[in-house]
């Protein structure tokens, strides 16, 4: 039964590693090689997200590394394979998105909420500023006024 199970365990291990095969490119030379690299570290993989092309193991960043090096083989600019990509999968391929009307909210909306934050954080320390240099001209409105009579009241007729 042991030699049952390592023999499981190891064509598991055989299959793995079947599965884990390299991509291999000719380059025509190191310039066309670089340009290929380039690439697939600047574009993002569409299924995995996080992962650039170059990093991903997802068979369409397989694909997407094939297309890549068939347009360098056909002599294709950086520019126009990016284009083909963005036209292709939209610009989510892109880690740096264009800047437009589209992406302001992306590109400006952090620093828009980081603003209204300590926006609101001054309003909250220039109101507490005032309470805490002029607690008498803390004015109650006229509903805290009938609860705080009401509590003095019951107050001073409980029983201690």
């Amino acid at each position: 039964m042991k030699r049952l199970l390592l023999a499981g365990l190891f064509s598991l291990g055989l299959f793995g590693m079947a599965q884990a095969a390299i991509d291999t490119y000719q380059f025509k030379d190191e310039a066309e090689r670089e340009r290929f690299r380039t690439l697939t570290a600047e574009l993002r993989c569409p299924k995995c997200q996080n992962q650039n092309i170059a990093d991903s193991n997802a068979p369409i960043a397989t694909d997407l590394r094939r297309e890549i090096f068939r347009m360098l083989e056909e002599g294709k600019s950086n520019a126009e394979i990016v284009d083909f990509l963005v036209l292709r999968y939209g610009d989510f391929v892109l880690y740096k998105p264009p800047v437009d009307t589209r992406t302001y909210l992306l590109w400006y909306g952090p620093f828009a909420l980081l603003g209204l934050g300590a926006l609101g954080l001054g309003v909250l320390v220039l109101r507490r500023r005032k309470v805490e240099n002029n607690p008498a001209q803390v004015a109650l409105s006229a509903s805290e006024n009938q609860r705080l009579n009401a509590l003095l009241k019951q107050n001073s007729q409980d029983p201690k």
